[in-house]
């Protein structure tokens, strides 16, 4: 165990993370490692539910390992840890009141605490004290205690401004000194007052104890005695009672610390605007607007590792460890779920066994050993790792730059087989040629601002890059012609190759340039036909709800005529009618529908750019005969060339027809038991069946209940326009007796 942090430790100062770890540390209730123990992913579904929430901060508490030990040996805790547990206690009691959801919700309220366990939070004050209101007899202490107290100062305070003494006092205050009320007063006061040195000062004055103050001081030190023995009990009282939940004790000591974990985490990511990063199965490191938390205004890192080796090379001071540290410092965070910032919607990272970093030189004279020799030693180790993920800076240092080359190829390719993935820097351009043809290898090249010359902090996949070891020279202040003989030593065919890698490079840059242009004016074209889309959907809409009105007002004009029809020949009647006629007449648009006919054999179309015959249809796919070829490809891709016969179809026109059959009709009607709606509609239908009839008197039969439907017909029957009169049948006010 011990072992695995010292390794961690080193890990983390190797990525630069020990100043954000010592930053969220402080956000910890209690100091712990930063590792969680259990399912990942269980911690980040209950991370992500507390982020969505507000939670009160919890108290500090210490570690409390010695103090469960020592319940366990039914020893007597002191005051301030018996008041840890219940500051746990209390806590966990707090977060039941927030609104979590699950799963933190079932966790929290699942935390049932013993009823004794829950009695003993309540003898405590906020301060950790013990309350003295729960207790007659400490009560009374404290109040000694006090009253005691404000007796000594006010004997102080009058022997300070007494006559006898003022000659020889220094000054009028009451000093502490050693735990003691005291008076600083010159040489010479044992003439005035009897009084015990306590301390000289510096000035050669003395802090003295009045003997006059003696017996309160006394009386004090009793008191305090007879607290401490009552606060002893009580401690030994609730040790035992702890003793006997020793068990749920320890389950609330773990429970507290993985509650802390996430609200630290939280917290933390809340405090800087992070994003948490679950790791994924794959082995892949995918990083997009990454930060690593070590630099001031950083440039933000967008990189993909889907293989097993990436090799980065480039300009000198270009930001390759960084890099590097930063890949891997990603991989740190997100295997203990510590939160970072990034455009988390489109990074991924995987999940590693085991980080490794191989960056600082391990020269030293103390053992004897050369940086290449150190260097071996690390890789050595590798070969007993399995599913790691290992960064190595400047690869090539310490030897010969082509037997390393040639060292380090086969040492990365049997690496590999154990399932470990590298990332490394080098300014070997020999091992980035061996490497290059290798489908598992990704070409990292750091690239260069050659008109201002400088590092751009940015990063090429897929190229090799130069070091420009001349022009980083020169811009640290090496002189230009130092540099210039430099070149010429260096040799013409080596500059030229470097040219040529630097207008690989430039070619690779400008062929990504117009790929990233290409692909955003086809997110412009998508964007246009989704509009369109969006555009052909509300004119269908309008369309509906057009023919919706026609109908409406076809509807409108069918029961207009009805009404006239029922009002038989009078003016009304003749006004209703051509009402009624004028909505009839009324002729909609022609309205085309296109219906899209589906393809078949010997129909032309085009696939992509090109343009072929449909020879054979066979489920979701089409054969088409393209230049004498035959391809096979979803039936969805293919689109029709040429003319498309289009099926209109014509609504037909709706007609009214009304025809009014006299029948006999009831002379009454019963609305019993029927809701108000329903009852309305009846004596509609029944009055205009009786006027159809040439009816004078009809009977409609309501009950009297309590007294709806009768008020209902009361109401419709005023506004009707047929009605002469109406009105209660005598002697059976149930029935209204109607005259047409």
């Amino acid at each position: 165990m011990y072992s695995q942090e010292s390794s961690e430790k080193t890990i983390i100062q190797k990525l630069d993370l020990d100043g954000y770890i010592q930053q969220f540390q402080k956000f910890l209730a209690r100091e712990k490692p930063v590792a969680m123990m259990g399912d990942i992913n269980q911690h980040y579904r209950y991370i992500q539910a507390l982020s969505r929430v507000q939670f009160p901060q919890p108290r500090p508490v210490p570690d409390l390992d010695r103090e469960l030990n020592l319940i366990k040996k039914q020893g007597v805790l002191s005051l301030d840890e018996i008041h840890a547990f219940v500051s746990m206690l209390t806590y966990f009691n707090t977060l039941k009141t927030v609104g979590f959801t699950e799963p933190l919700l079932s966790w929290i309220q699942g935390i049932e605490i013993p009823e004794e366990i829950a009695e003993i939070i309540g003898y405590f004050t906020a301060e950790g004290d013990i309350n003295p209101e729960r207790d007659p007899e400490l009560f009374k202490l404290e109040r000694a205690i006090k009253q005691n107290k404000i007796e000594i100062r006010d004997t102080l305070y009058k022997l300070a401004h007494s006559g006898r003494l003022r000659d020889y006092m220094v000054d009028t205050q009451v000093h502490f000194n050693g735990g003691e009320e005291t008076l600083l007063v010159r040489g010479g006061f044992n003439n005035a007052i009897k009084a015990t040195v306590v301390a000289r000062s510096p000035g050669g004055f003395f802090y003295i104890l009045p003997q006059s103050i003696s017996q309160l001081k006394e009386k004090e030190s009793a008191l305090l005695s007879k607290k401490e023995e009552l606060i002893y009990t009580y401690c030994k009282n609730i040790s035992a009672i702890f003793f006997k939940w020793e068990r749920f004790l320890s389950f609330i000591n773990k429970e507290y610390d993985r509650f802390d974990h996430y609200q630290a985490r939280v917290s933390f990511a809340r405090a800087n605007e992070y994003e948490f990063i679950l790791p994924s199965k794959h082995k892949r490191i995918k990083l997009q607007d990454f930060a690593h938390p070590a630099i001031e205004n950083p440039v933000p890192v967008t990189i993909d590792l889907s293989k097993q080796i990436m090799l980065v090379t480039g300009v000198n001071a270009g930001g390759k460890t960084m890099l590097l540290k930063s890949m891997l410092s990603a991989v740190y965070m997100s295997k203990y779920l510590l939160p970072f910032k990034c455009n988390a919607a489109h990074t991924e990272v995987g999940h590693y066994k085991s980080i490794e970093a191989v960056i600082d030189d391990p020269q030293s004279v103390k053992n004897d050993i050369s940086t290449f020799a150190g260097r071996m030693q690390e890789f050595a180790k590798l070969f007993t790792k399995e599913d790691a993920i290992v960064g190595v800076d400047e690869i090539e240092l310490g030897t010969d730059s082509d037997e390393a080359a040639s060292l380090f190829r086969v040492m990365l390719d049997e690496l590999r087989k154990r399932g470990i993935t590298f990332i490394v820097t080098t300014h070997h351009k020999r091992l980035a040629s061996l490497m290059a043809s290798d489908d598992q290898v990704e070409l990292i090249a750091a690239l260069y601002d050659e008109e201002r010359r400088v590092p751009t902090y940015t990063f090429l996949q897929g190229s090799i890059g130069k070091s420009y070891a001349f022009e980083t020279a020169q811009r640290y202040g090496v002189p230009v012609s130092i540099v210039d003989k430099a070149k010429k030593v260096y040799g013409e065919d080596k500059e030229n190759l470097n040219e040529l890698i630097e207008r690989s490079t430039s070619l690779e840059r400008e062929m990504r340039s117009k790929i990233s242009q290409i692909d955003e004016e086809l997110k412009s074209i998508e964007r246009q036909k989704q509009k369109l889309l969006d555009e052909e959907a509300k004119l269908q809409e309008s369309h509906r709800k057009a023919i919706a009105t026609l109908e409406n007002r076809y509807n409108a004009a069918t029961k207009k005529a009805r009404e006239a029809l029922k009002a038989q020949e009078s003016r009304e009647g003749r006004r209703l009618l051509n009402v009624a006629h004028q909505r009839k007449e009324f002729t909609p648009k022609e309205v085309k529908l296109e219906e899209e006919t589906p393809l078949k054999e010997g129909d032309k179309v085009k696939y992509r750019s090109h343009k072929g015959e449909i020879v054979g249809i066979r489920g979701k796919d089409a054969t088409i005969l393209v230049d004498g070829l035959k391809m096979r490809v979803p039936l969805g891709q293919l689109k029709r060339r040429g003319e498309t016969p289009q099926v209109k179809v014509k609504p037909k026109a709706k007609e009214a027809k009304v025809h009014v059959e006299k029948t006999g009709a009831a002379v009454s009607v019963k609305l019993l038991g029927m809701y108000a709606d329903e009852a309305i509609d009846t004596v509609d239908k029944f009055l205009s069946d009786a006027l159809v009839n040439g009816l004078h008197e009809v009977q409609i039969i309501h009950g009297t209940g309590g007294g709806v439907l009768s008020k209902l017909v009361t109401d419709y029957l005023k506004r009707h326009p047929k009605i002469q009169k109406f009105y209660r049948m005598p002697g059976n006010l149930g029935i209204t007796v109607v005259e047409l």
